[in-house]
């Protein structure tokens, strides 16, 4: 196995085509609504992550219901995940989000995932999804944005939070027995290999259950697309992303899902996705790579206490 796949896990755990299910929500982000910054991070368009979604005016029962309809007829399945995916989910008042967590609980339902950042995740909030997952028998994962460990790159990015309060929120979650998934910028061109490693690493240290790894896109009207037309920020090429991808998986604890290994953006607006190739041209690629160099997920997890060997 080249690594944990997605597809994978879901169909051993559910034992059946289980497929996400995107929810819009009328929230923002602290760094975006002047809490911590009104610019946002340098790559985020005004749709945030969901350019795919649908309107945030409609309920969370009729995005479920419309999404299912058109998923569930296209990929012949009838169960899901209801996956609040744009902006910070948990960054809106408490009772709100037990509202909006509660009519995502119906029966096609199998899990509910949850899109939010480090420095928005409270106790509160925690206590009430692991409420949810006791009553209602229903997986809970919260996705956190990280991006890069290198504390430097979260400042050029104007995350407007650092690692600590990533692995705070990570250790928070966990005491509440809810899983976590990350997401992790695998090119960005100010970071070097060895923060791909160190970030794999310390992923696998917080024995984080799942990881999204993403290309790093460059859309029109962001401080990232101003800096490219202006000639002041490159990308890394494709082959350069690949060997990154693969030291990557090779650092990560082999038990962690991956749920995807390359990104999407939205075509109208970019200005760069993915070198001009689709996504799964460059996934093929890179499991090419792997299959003839013999490289997979975890070959090098030999660096914590419970994987290395003693040496008296």
């Amino acid at each position: 196995m080249l690594y944990n796949r997605f597809s994978d896990y879901l169909i051993n755990k559910y034992k059946c085509k289980v497929y996400k299910l995107p929810l819009n929500l009328p929230v923002t982000c602290p760094n975006r609504d002047g809490n911590i910054s009104k610019k946002g991070c340098v790559f985020c368009g005004e749709e945030g992550a969901g350019f795919e979604n649908l309107s945030n005016h409609l309920s969370v029962k009729e995005q479920l219901s419309i999404n299912s309809k058109y998923i569930g007829e296209k990929y012949s399945s009838n169960k899901f995940i209801a996956y609040f995916q744009n902006y910070s989910n948990t960054y809106l008042p408490l009772n709100d989000f037990k509202n909006y967590i509660e009519e995502a609980c119906r029966d096609n339902i199998a899990a509910i995932y949850i899109s939010t950042r480090p420095d928005c995740i409270w106790s509160e909030y925690l206590e009430f999804l692991k409420e949810i997952k006791e009553t209602k028998n229903v997986d809970i994962l919260i996705e956190l944005g990280l991006q890069t460990v290198n504390y430097h790159t979260l400042k050029m990015l104007n995350r407007g939070h650092l690692l600590a309060e990533f692995i705070d929120a990570v250790l928070l979650i966990k005491k509440y027995g809810i899983e976590t998934c990350v997401h992790y910028i695998l090119d960005i061109p100010m970071d070097s290999i060895d923060d791909t490693t160190e970030g794999a690493r310390i992923i696998s240290a917080l024995k984080v259950e799942q990881v999204k790894c993403h290309s790093l896109y460059i859309l029109k009207d962001t401080i990232l697309g101003d800096m490219y037309e202006k000639g002041e920020f490159y990308p890394i090429s494709i082959n350069e992303y690949i060997e990154r991808a693969i030291t990557f998986l090779e650092y990560l604890d082999p038990s962690i899902v991956i749920q995807r290994l390359i990104g999407r953006a939205p075509k109208e607006r970019s200005l760069f996705c993915n070198w001009g190739m689709s996504w799964w041209k460059i996934h093929d690629m890179l499991e090419n790579k792997m299959n003839e160099e013999n490289r997979y997920q975890g070959k090098k997890f030999n660096y914590l206490s419970q994987t290395r060997k003693m040496h008296l």
